[in-house]
């Protein structure tokens, strides 16, 4: 039997709702928080999210805005965006008496320090234990039981096993791992990278032009992925490849359709966020302090900074001078 038998989810948005539907199917004792009392009541009281249509919550599943009620779950999901993470940790260390996991399940890195979201977690809860949960995987799909595989990296690999064992089901199959660094470097990196594909899709520059930015994207996030330290079993699994593969080629996803939209030169969609717009500025600072050329995420963050053009930014790519393949 596991020894998470009971689970909190912090943030009550789509894909925290699906998480924590993923914690009850897989047999425990869930609670879903949600910052907003009035959004709380309003799921608890009629068994569905807005922010998820069609999925209907289980009668046994709490809702609650209460933070010190959800605190005291065996494990703690925080399904916050990325960059209002610290912020979501903070609140939680006041009601936190033990050395409870803490599994962020945001991918990104944090404006103005370049931290990943376990370190975050350790700075901002000394006594948790930081994990990271990331993977190719669709709030809509998950929450419908559609088959769906992930990894979660924690130091220990003791603890990441029995994570691992808590969350999941038949329809959830959780992979662990100890490579905390690449598991975070794939997800917050191929972010970015779907907003490139998804501004070629949306120019119509082709499938080949696709493919060759969804390539070349990730041997930019092996890079740097080797460069601080994670393995390339991990870079090619599951956070890395796999979740790049889903991400790029998928109008579910957000980042995907916001680069759609800037190709078509259309506005991007209305209450979509997309973390990769807040990713690329920070993932190209974080490179050129290791030295490293990312030049299709720089092409990116460019773009959405508005110091180049959609058709500059292709032109200077096409131009970079000849080099063997890496």
């Amino acid at each position: 039997m596991t020894a998470f038998q009971s689970v909190a989810v912090i943030g009550a948005g789509a894909w925290g709702t699906a998480l924590a539907t993923v914690a009850a199917r897989a047999g425990r004792n869930v609670t879903l928080w949600a910052r907003n009392a009035e959004h709380a009541a309003r799921i608890a009281s009629t068994r569905d999210n807005p922010r998820l249509p069609g999925i209907r919550i289980v009668p046994e599943l709490v809702v609650t805005s209460d933070l010190a009620l959800a605190a005291r779950a065996d494990m703690l999901l925080i399904a916050t965006p990325a960059q209002h993470l610290r912020g979501a940790v903070n609140m939680l260390a006041s009601h936190i008496t033990k050395a409870v996991p803490i599994v962020a399940c945001a991918k990104g890195i944090e404006h103005g320090t370049h931290k990943f979201m376990t370190d975050v977690i350790a700075e901002a809860a000394p006594h948790a234990q930081p994990a990271i949960l990331s993977g190719p995987s669709f709030a809509n799909d998950v929450a419908r039981g559609l088959p769906t595989a992930v990894t979660l990296a924690a130091s220990d690999e003791a603890l990441a096993s029995s994570l691992v064992q808590a969350l999941g089901s038949r329809t959830f199959r959780p992979y662990h791992s100890t490579d905390i660094r690449g598991v975070e470097i794939g997800g917050a990196a191929k972010n970015v990278l779907a907003i490139a594909v998804g501004i070629a899709v949306g120019r119509e520059l082709g499938a080949s032009a696709q493919a060759a930015l969804t390539t070349r994207g990730f041997a930019e996030l092996t890079r740097l992925g080797r460069a601080l330290g994670a393995r390339s079993e991990t870079l090619t699994g599951l956070s890395g490849l796999g979740d790049l593969i889903l991400t790029c080629s998928s109008p579910q996803s957000r980042n995907f359709a916001l680069g759609l939209a800037l190709g078509r030169g259309e506005q991007p969609p209305a209450g979509k966020l997309a973390e990769g717009e807040f990713t690329a500025p920070v993932l190209i600072e974080l490179a050129a302090s290791q030295n490293i050329e990312l030049p299709v995420s720089e092409a990116v963050a460019s773009i959405l900074s508005g110091k180049s053009t959609i058709d500059a930014a292709i032109s200077a790519l096409m131009t970079r001078p000849f080099k063997a393949e890496e």
